[in-house]
């Protein structure tokens, strides 16, 4: 970290999951064929999210995608250890997640991703990034479901995190951890992802699209390509604290 980060405010460098650090399907798509599968989501869910759709869909198939998550009422969260063994990164994006660790950079996961699931990511990767001798805890910013005794109810605390809502909630760790965002980095991989990388010093485009790339080169953001996709175990007793841990203060 150079002198000057130093003394301005503290570095972090965040990461979009799914599509950036991780390859699609998105971690929820996944989980979700998972649990059809195993037969795990009640009848009821369907009419649920069907009926919840109807009253999202005037605010556009953005918000029925991203607020909807009806069809996980009453489900255990621990469902997500049972059902989802592994996961895979890309390797690229591993390389260069343990670059950042290794400056000393803090890591932040932020997602629109159901928060079990990328807290649970988030610690197949710190078992990875530890086998490659960074010793490292990623904090985590996602998407947190409402719960009762273990189980969901189908409603989402606060924000989606996607969209202007990356934006905030990097303001928001800002504020708490003292961080500068002149000095920070941010990993996004669509168009979605703008403003999370608007709001830092040094944003970086991973596999855009046209639109993101014609974006990129206007902002001067680097252009990233990760294709390599590295498989992943996850412990199934992977710590799923809510939100973002505090992090502590530097000597």
């Amino acid at each position: 970290m150079s002198a000057e980060a130093k003394t301005a405010g503290r570095v972090a460098a965040f990461f979009d999951l799914d599509g950036t650090l991780l390859p699609e399907p998105s971690l929820e798509r996944r989980f979700f064929s998972a649990l059809r599968r195993n037969d795990a989501i009640p009848s009821a869910n369907c009419l649920r999210w069907g009926l919840e759709a109807l009253r999202l869909l005037p605010k556009g198939l953005l918000a029925v995608r991203h607020h909807n998550k009806r069809y996980l009422t009453c489900l255990y969260r621990d469902l997500v250890s049972r059902y989802m063994e592994s996961v895979s990164f890309f390797e690229e994006g591993i390389r260069r997640v343990a670059w950042h660790a290794r400056q000393g950079h803090e890591i932040v996961l932020v997602s629109g991703t159901l928060e079990t699931l990328a807290q649970w990511a988030a610690t197949a990767l710190e078992c990875e990034l530890e086998a490659r001798g960074v010793q490292i805890r990623l904090r985590v910013s996602a998407t947190r479901l409402a719960e009762e005794h273990g189980q969901w109810t189908g409603y989402v605390i606060g924000e989606v995190i996607y969209g202007p809502a990356k934006a905030r909630a990097l303001e928001e760790l800002r504020r708490a951890a003292g961080l500068d965002l002149r000095h920070c980095h941010a990993y996004g991989n669509s168009l979605l992802d703008r403003q999370l990388l608007c709001v830092v010093g040094h944003g970086h485009a991973v596999n855009p699209g046209k639109d993101f790339a014609d974006l990129a080169n206007e902002k001067d953001w680097p252009i990233w390509h990760w294709h390599l996709e590295k498989k992943l175990d996850s412990k199934p007793n992977a710590r799923l604290e809510p939100g973002i841990p505090q992090i502590e203060e530097q000597s």
